[in-house]
């Protein structure tokens, strides 16, 4: 294969995020190909050759797949929003809990899985949505929407979007009709010239509050009484209870608040998770599917157990859902979040919820934790996409709990913080996915660890000194260092020194391979995997000998 080479194949799975693993007949290599589904036979581009991998940019589905359906979205294929609505909703599911079973056995093994949890709703769960002005071909009519598959500049109208409720087609179409009758420019990205930039929705999904935010540069000074008049006329299902104008001259294709104003009504909504309300304000976090969120947030729940009397840490808390939900039922609970402005919503929140138990501090995990006095009785994680810091991640290990239910929203990121947790005392008990996005590749994943407890415990009364019945302290030292545990092995350490001394990456499912054939017991070799789950590739003559090599290096063999 060489790069630029057009091929043929069929996608045999498609694994964690959105990257179909394509077989080419008469090669001996597979090629990630992006937003395809299993079965399908689709021709693509080689554009990417990297120390033995390849990528390659779909061109076109040649045969579809045996398990395709046709996509209710008229907008699906053209809108780079959503990849799996060609696949019904139990074929999703099963794709989804395949990926994250796939992940967690490369790093754990004897846990319980639980499968997946579906959203409540497939279609018409979002409570926000984030749309850019642009145009659908260069120099076309205005255009407001959602950006093109695998276009940057160029932007899908979505006025018949599946992922929300009608009240967003409405709003949306009404917007774009207004500004079309208008002189007013899309902000150009290239030039940074232009007024229009965003339109970003919310709506609470129990309240049915509405908050509308008109992102522009400040290039020009329109009145835009006329716009609220024709948004306040509107029949919608929800109410409109606030219409701002938020100021953003960044040169970044992203929704920034350097001033925002009310151009009506407030500047927040409420929502309502689990018989408690929240103040969200334009650029809150909140999960994006309400109904979805109190799925996850149960689970959570369930997997943290009996809270009675304990003091919880809630880290990356964000907005203090999770802290709020385990207040009632908690001595106290904890929540440290880096941004501000989230910090700050959760103390509202905690207030308008009547919890007076919770404490939330604004600062980086890593360094306010070192600042909280109280010592927790169990943590609850919900990282960012990246995971957990490594040096935090070995503080929060220190504290030694019992437990830690860890949340998380990208299954690669999970299981390497789960593969250093497994290495320092932990193991996994239970492991769920739940999915927050249908028809689209993300998945939430919820993991219950415990701390290993010794099987037993022996006294044994010992003197220390010289003289008859005495130990030797020069002897206990020199047998202290004798039987000193070795420095546990993991995956990171050999693919690390490989990388160094070879040049090139190893997957953890070729060491594990290795490692079963060379016969090693599970506790001999870093979170060993006893057998590949589904078929994988088999690592090359010269990956076998790296590896043996690095469990040479390490002592292992």
């Amino acid at each position: 294969m060489k790069k630029g080479q057009v091929l043929e194949g069929v996608i045999k799975e498609v694994v964690f995020p959105n990257k179909g693993i394509v077989e080419v007949e008469n090669e001996t290599k597979t090629v990630i190909v992006k937003n395809g589904v299993p079965g399908q036979k689709v021709r693509f581009s080689i554009n990417k050759i990297r120390k033995g991998k390849c990528e390659g940019r779909l061109l076109e589905v040649i045969e579809k797949s045996p398990v395709e359906v046709e996509p209710s979205c008229p907008h699906f294929g053209i809108c780079g929003g959503c990849t799996y609505q060609n696949l019904d909703y139990p074929t999703q599911l099963a794709m989804k809990e395949k990926q994250v079973k796939d992940l967690v056995d490369s790093v754990c093994q004897n846990y319980e899985f639980e499968g997946i949890k579906g959203s409540p709703r497939q279609f018409a769960y979002r409570n926000k949505m984030e749309f850019s002005f642009g145009d659908e071909v260069k120099d076309g009519p205005l255009a407001l929407g959602m950006h093109k598959r695998g276009s940057f500049y160029d932007i899908v109208t979505v006025d018949q979007c599946e992922i929300v409720d009608d009240d967003y087609n409405k709003i949306l179409a009404c917007v774009l009709e207004y500004f079309k009758e208008t002189d007013l420019s899309f902000y150009h990205k290239l030039s940074h010239q232009g007024y229009l930039r965003h339109l970003l929705v919310r709506k609470g999904q129990k309240t049915g509050e509405i908050l509308i935010d008109l992102v522009t540069s400040t290039q020009s000074v329109p009145s835009l009484e006329g716009l609220k008049d024709r948004l306040l006329e509107l029949e919608l299902e929800g109410r409109i209870v606030g219409l701002l104008n938020t100021l953003n001259d960044s040169l970044a294709d992203v929704v920034q608040n350097d001033e925002t104003k009310i151009l009506y009504g407030q500047d927040y909504f409420y929502e309502e998770l689990l018989g408690l309300k929240f103040k969200i304000s334009p650029f809150s976090f909140f999960q994006t599917n309400s109904l979805g969120a109190e799925v996850l947030y149960e689970t959570a729940r369930s997997y943290v157990g009996e809270t009675k009397d304990k003091v919880i840490f809630d880290l990356y808390s964000g907005t203090g859902t999770i802290a709020q939900m385990l207040a009632p039922v908690a001595k106290k609970v904890i929540g440290i979040e880096i941004v501000e402005e989230a910090v700050e919503a959760a103390k509202v929140n905690a207030a308008l919820n009547n919890l007076d138990n919770c404490e939330f501090i604004a600062g980086d995990v890593l360094k306010a934790i070192d600042l909280v006095k109280e010592k927790p009785d169990l943590i609850v994680l919900d990282p960012p996409r990246d995971g957990i810091h490594p040096k935090a991640l070995l503080k929060i290990i220190d504290f030694g709990v019992d437990r830690m239910v860890y949340i998380s929203c990208k299954p690669t990121s999970l299981v390497r913080d789960l593969e250093v947790l497994q290495g320092r005392g932990y193991e996994v008990v239970k492991v769920v996915g739940v999915d927050m996005f249908p028809g689209t590749g993300h998945v939430e994943t919820v993991v219950l660890l415990s701390h290993k407890k010794p099987d037993s415990v022996i006294n044994v009364k010992v003197e220390f000194g010289e003289g008859e019945d005495k130990v030797p302290l020069g002897e206990i030292a020199k047998k202290a260092e004798a039987y000193k545990p070795k420095e546990r092995v993991t995956y990171k350490m050999i693919k690390e020194y490989i990388e160094e001394k070879y040049g090139f990456k190893v997957h953890t499912s070729y060491i594990a391979e290795v490692k079963r054939s060379l016969g090693l017991p599970m506790y001999d070799a870093p979170n060993a995997v006893e057998e590949l789950k589904h078929e994988r590739k088999h690592p090359t003559p010269e990956k076998v000998e790296a590896i043996k090599d690095a469990l040479k290096y390490f002592g292992v063999i």
